[in-house]
């Protein structure tokens, strides 16, 4: 017998929250803030708008559906299943955060902030759950066939190291030093003639077309690069070289590019330590030392964003 879909609602503690836990009451909290010259009002309005968005989206799982809540801090030890559909509750941000650690998934995001957040991804408000839910059930899961529900699959970045260590990301994956120290490595585009470069910068940047709207699009940017930036549902990835530093031993000749499907890009380490992280989230990072390779390119994963 199959299960009933779960609806695991994603969310992230609030400023207010953290503020309470910090200094134990609200009045304490207000102190502290007004002694920075912030008033408690704001942030205390903004708990209350993600408390309220949270609750009416909870109201609206369907009743024969199992449900679940897991908090941004926990996304690596929760255990998402095939028949999962995920709310994300929150900012555009938290739908990256959650992107890495599902397979397929369809994902509904929330605005739980309406005007604060730029909507690329919490697409919808917290009234439209209720529809958005019924379509997916309708559909199998698949957030296709209903008018305003089709699922958009939002090409994804991945790192594999040569001892078979993964991770994915929706904007970009930061390969580089863990401090401000100089990141030492040998670069190469594999599927082209152009022989490997050793390198000294202070790390790499491969993204997405969603991140195209955010990180990489800076330096991007910064350095008015000729390249077009992929959209988020291209298989491309665009790619940066971060301060590359000319030196008799390291050159500054490929400092970026585009990855098409089935291309990688391929850093072996000469440091004594280099980390890997995608979407910011330094804390689930993979660490590499010295003489490891890591290819980075197109996922096969997608994240289905409905609607």
């Amino acid at each position: 017998m199959s299960l009933a879909p779960r609806a695991v609602l994603v969310h992230r503690t609030t400023e207010y929250e953290e503020l309470l836990a910090r200094h134990g009451t609200h009045g304490q909290a207000a102190f502290f803030l007004s002694s920075r010259d912030r008033g408690i009002e704001d942030v205390r309005e903004r708990y209350e708008r993600n408390r309220r968005a949270l609750a009416e989206v909870a109201a609206a799982v369907p009743l024969a559906w199992r449900q679940a809540r897991v908090e941004r801090a926990d996304l690596d030890r929760f255990l998402f299943g095939p028949e999962d559909v995920v709310v994300v509750v929150g900012q555009d941000g938290l739908v990256a955060n959650v992107a890495k650690y599902l397979a397929g998934q369809p994902v509904i995001g929330i605005d739980a902030d309406p005007g604060r957040n730029a909507g690329v991804l919490v697409r919808h408000r917290p009234k439209d759950a209720r529809a958005l839910l019924a379509a997916v059930e309708r559909t199998g899961s698949s957030g296709t066939g209903a008018p305003g529900t089709g699922a958009d699959e939002l090409t994804m970045v991945e790192a594999v190291t040569d001892d078979a260590q993964r991770l994915l990301a929706l904007n970009e994956i930061y390969l580089g030093p863990p401090g401000h120290q100089t990141a030492r490595y040998t670069l190469a585009v594999e599927d082209r003639e152009a022989a490997p470069e050793p390198q000294a910068s202070s790390g790499v940047l491969i993204g997405t077309g969603t991140g195209a709207t955010g990180w990489l699009r800076s330096l991007w940017q910064q350095r008015s690069s000729p390249l077009r930036l992929p959209a988020p549902t291209d298989p491309r990835l665009a790619w940066f070289v971060r301060e590359a530093w000319p030196s008799p031993t390291t050159g500054t000749t490929r400092v970026e590019g585009v990855l098409s499907s089935g291309q990688s890009l391929r850093l072996t380490v000469e440091s004594d330590r280099l980390v890997a992280f995608g979407d910011g989230m330094e804390a689930d990072a993979l660490h590499l030392t010295w003489g490891q390779t890591v290819r980075v390119g197109v996922a096969s994963t997608a994240l289905r964003l409905v609607g």
